[in-house]
């Protein structure tokens, strides 16, 4: 099978795919119509299906042999941003908008599923498409682990879109690609009073100040220098005059790491700076550690067996190497459980403006992009349906 090939006479066919979801974008555990498309494309492929509970679709394809299960992945949900480029296939959906490639993800496997139902004789394994919801809350993943379908795969592979590398370009490292996200959520209590008599008050503020500096000293101090770690406070809530000491202070934070070992210590941690600057100031706290994806670590053979992929269908060029990112993605769910893979296609073509960031108002993509993942795709399945 000549992946490559094949998935560029269906470059059409995920174009228009693409331009319809990107028109129609949903939000997590919004994506009826969204699902309703790929059910759609599914019957005419006369691939087998099973709609998840709220949204999502898992459907299969065997080939010759039942085993292995290969189960390729793609999100299909939005973001709330505000689409502000003037594309022909503009957001339909005021507010809402496919600003991190999910259209392209649904796309290519779409492609990815044509071509395989179409040459089946050379499947030597059964292909699950996983079309998953609500990645971008790092939610839907995280339900698929009670989905037999899903945990029957013995191989996940996904691609996610990357404007930071040139089309053309494919990143497939083995270990870290993405770090765990977590969220702290917590409130610093003191004793309001007036703002100009602050020794008959316990400032909550001035306390928030301290802890938010003081949490730094984690990183700084405490983690391993050779250890990514980030703790930043995002969100304060406080106050309602200038000259009135509030009660409470109401704070939001993200964590992140790429290494598990330090990801359980940081909450101990987090607390105890939180704890002792509290009392220090005479201030109480309540604190809630949310414990959100894990960090998303290819396995090496699938690396290698996707690198081989890359090499075969685009050739040694476009194996590029890209260092990982401290951004969250919810597969991680599943590569905890099963080995696998994720890829980074590069979709950045400057000429076109096709250069903005993930979640930005105005990011798009070079849709030439789709051949390459959708041959991926294709051809990952090729090599690893006989390998494990």
């Amino acid at each position: 099978m000549r992946a490559y090939e094949l998935a560029s006479d269906k470059k059409q066919y995920m174009i228009d795919l693409r331009r319809h979801f990107h028109s129609r974008p949903e939000l997590s555990w919004q994506e009826y119509t969204t699902t309703k498309k790929i059910c759609e494309e599914l019957d005419r492929l006369s691939i087998p299906y099973n709609k998840l509970p709220r949204t999502g679709v898992v459907a299969t394809l065997e080939g010759a042999k039942k085993h292995p299960v290969i189960g390729l992945r793609a999100d299909i949900d939005a973001l709330p941003v505000k689409e502000v480029k003037d594309l022909p296939f503009k957001s339909l959906n005021e507010g809402v908008m496919h600003a991190c490639g999910h259209d392209s993800h649904m796309s290519m496997l779409l492609g990815a599923a044509k071509v395989l139902s179409e040459h089946k004789e050379e499947l030597g394994c059964t292909v699950r498409f996983i079309f998953q919801p609500a990645e971008e809350t790092i939610q839907g993943a995280r339900t698929l682990l009670d989905n037999a379908e899903v945990m029957e795969c013995d191989n996940f592979f996904a691609i996610h879109i990357f404007p930071y590398i040139e089309t053309g370009g494919i990143s497939v490292e083995e270990g870290p690609r993405f770090t765990s996200a977590d969220t702290i959520k917590f409130k610093v209590m003191g004793q309001g009073g007036h703002g100009s008599m602050p020794q008959d008050a316990v400032d909550p503020i001035l306390t928030s100040a301290a802890v938010v500096n003081n949490l730094q000293s984690i990183v700084s101090r405490e983690i391993d220098p050779r250890d990514t770690c980030v703790v930043s406070i995002c969100s304060i809530h406080s106050g309602s005059a200038s000259n009135i000491i509030p009660n409470n202070v109401e704070l939001l934070g993200t964590v992140r790491t790429f290494n598990p070992k330090v990801r359980e210590v940081l909450p101990e941690k987090i607390e105890r700076v939180i704890a002792k600057t509290c009392e220090t100031f005479r201030a109480t706290y309540e604190f809630e550690y949310i414990f959100g994806t894990p960090a998303t670590i290819n396995d090496a053979k699938s690396s290698e067996r996707a690198e081989r992929a890359v090499r075969k269908i685009l050739g040694e060029e476009g194996l590029v190497k890209y260092e990982k990112t401290p951004g969250g993605e919810d597969f991680a769910w599943l590569l905890e459980k099963k080995p696998g893979c994720l890829a980074f296609v590069g979709c950045r073509n400057e000429a076109n403006d096709q250069k903005y960031a993930l979640h930005n108002e105005r990011f798009d993509l070079d849709e030439e992009a789709m051949v390459n993942g959708a041959a991926l795709f294709v051809q990952y399945v090729l090599i690893t349906q006989s390998e494990i």
